[in-house]
């Protein structure tokens, strides 16, 4: 080789590592524990301040998820909730929860169930806030973050940050994570090229968002119960399986939460972080995408979809996830990387932390069968992300184009998405979760700070609601009552 060949070689490896010093640099501004503890104290802050709604108040969510019907403008209560479980249910439920192991060991399972509680207040007062503000744009309800920050707090500069991030995050950076997993699932279980699945996904992903939000929302609604159905039904197989272990695990669960299990000492400081910053990549709770669901749906008071929402964070991590996270504990089918170097767990030597524990974990007990499943259960769990994620990125693009022709965007926006999950298909994992992490936390941030500042809205709205029930009657939000300005799709309400 040449010596000017070996000199652009050093060059270019040089630019690599200073843009990889620069991406991890702002990853560990943005994730720094700041973040983290920030989450938490909002969740615990909403779940006292509502006083307790993700437990006193289930039987009502539940009642309220299979009430209502589409409209013209808006999609039933149950789409909603599909199209925003189709956004939670992903990697998360799988690669998510192997990675929070083999990163905080098994006490990392506990700061998720903890997050998801606390979250699921979080995702009522947010989802609330999509309704609250939602308004009709090409005939269709749109609304989110973007929206309430704007009508709620009149801070357009705020409001344009949250949906280019938006934009950004989930027209770009998220995707690529999903397809990743899905590339990784189908060559190990499938020995497919990572090309073809890339061409795969972009085309059948290119079918589907061309149909809008009512084709989006209708795939979802019927594959949403099937996949998380089909999951479920293994997870349980396993767990009766190994029905007499359950005890124990949960013991080390906790132990190695609260950092009682010496052999997990080492990692029971990171078990926090990775707990919370999987589980809310996972749940989503706070995160402000599922809003964006929730403003399509059709209801008669805003506080019925934020409880629906707050059932699907339910849905996310203390079923799903807390299914994926037993068959990897029951069957041992993990890694635990050391922070000081090398592993204190290696059951599985060589092999790279995400989908592959799940795979190994049911090939336990199903040699046959194990990886061709979780594959095509990560597929679908990812895929229908990728969907949500198009709706989110291309409703933002909604509110920044008022007026005008916003058709050349939003097939700019189409491009991207594509472009994003066949490049997540043929990228590392590493650099795929990196990327998602920091659109996850960006928007975390922005987020969590607006619902904060609008939430004393929704805690009269959610007073008005316990009031019309305990009145016996079906509640219904009129505007008119409260005069709250911008809320203009609730005015005579009927």
């Amino acid at each position: 080789m040449a010596p000017m060949d070996l000199f652009t070689l050093a060059n270019h490896r040089n630019q690599v590592l200073k843009m990889h010093a620069v991406i991890d640099k702002i990853y560990n501004i943005i994730w720094s524990d700041v973040l983290v503890y920030f989450c938490l104290l909002t969740g615990i802050y909403f779940t006292i301040r509502f006083r307790f709604p993700q437990l006193t108040l289930v039987p009502e969510m539940l009642r309220l998820l299979f009430k209502g019907k589409s409209s013209s403008k808006g999609i039933s209560s149950f789409q909603a909730f599909s199209l925003a479980i189709s956004g939670r249910v992903g990697t998360g439920n799988i690669a998510g929860v192997a990675t929070a192991i083999g990163m905080g060991g098994p006490g990392a399972v506990f700061w998720m169930w903890v997050i998801a509680f606390l979250g699921s207040a979080s995702a009522i007062v947010e989802a609330t806030l999509g309704q609250m503000y939602k308004e009709v744009n090409d005939g269709e309800y749109r609304g989110g973050p973007a929206f309430y920050i704007l009508k709620g707090l009149n801070s357009k500069i705020f409001a344009w940050t949250f949906a280019i991030v938006t934009i950004v995050s989930t027209g770009f950076l998220l995707p690529s994570v999903q397809s990743n997993s899905i590339s990784i699932a189908a060559q190990s279980a499938f020995n497919i090229s990572p090309i073809f699945t890339g061409i795969f996904l972009a085309g059948l992903l290119a079918i589907i968002i061309v149909g809008g939000v009512k084709r989006i929302s209708k795939v979802a609604e019927y594959v949403v119960p099937f996949m998380a159905g089909a999951y479920i039904i293994m997870a349980l197989v396993i767990i009766g399986i190994n029905f007499t272990q359950i005890p124990a695990i949960f013991t080390l669960i906790v132990k190695s939460a609260l950092n009682l299990e010496s052999g997990f000492g080492a990692v029971a400081g990171t078990a926090i972080a990775w707990g919370v910053k999987r589980g809310i990549y996972s749940n989503e709770a706070g995160q402000g995408t599922a809003p964006h669901a929730a403003a399509a749906a059709e209801v008669s008071h805003p506080i019925k979809q934020g409880l629906v929402q707050g059932f699907s964070v339910y849905v996310d991590t203390l079923f799903v996830c807390t299914a994926t996270a037993l068959m990897i504990l029951f069957t041992g089918q993990y890694n635990i990387v050391d922070p000081a170097g090398g592993f204190i767990v290696e059951n599985l030597p060589s092999i790279e932390m995400g989908p592959a524990y799940t795979q190994y974990a049911v090939s336990h007990h199903f040699p046959t069968i194990g990886g061709p499943f979780i594959a095509l259960s990560l597929t679908f769990f990812a895929f229908t992300t990728i969907m949500a994620y198009y709706y989110i990125a291309e409703t933002n693009i909604s509110f920044i184009v008022r007026k005008g022709n916003k058709v050349w965007i939003v097939w700019i926006l189409r491009i991207l998405i594509l472009s994003s999950v066949y490049m997540g298909c043929i990228s590392t994992a590493e650099s795929a979760w990196i990327l998602g992490d920091i659109g996850v936390g960006l928007m975390a941030w922005l987020n969590l700070i607006a619902i904060i500042l609008l939430h004393r809205k929704v805690i009269r709205l959610f007073d008005d609601y316990n009031l019309q029930k305990k009145n016996k009657k079906d509640p219904v939000f009129d505007n008119n009552r409260f005069k709250f300005p911008n809320m203009d799709t609730w005015f005579n309400k009927k």
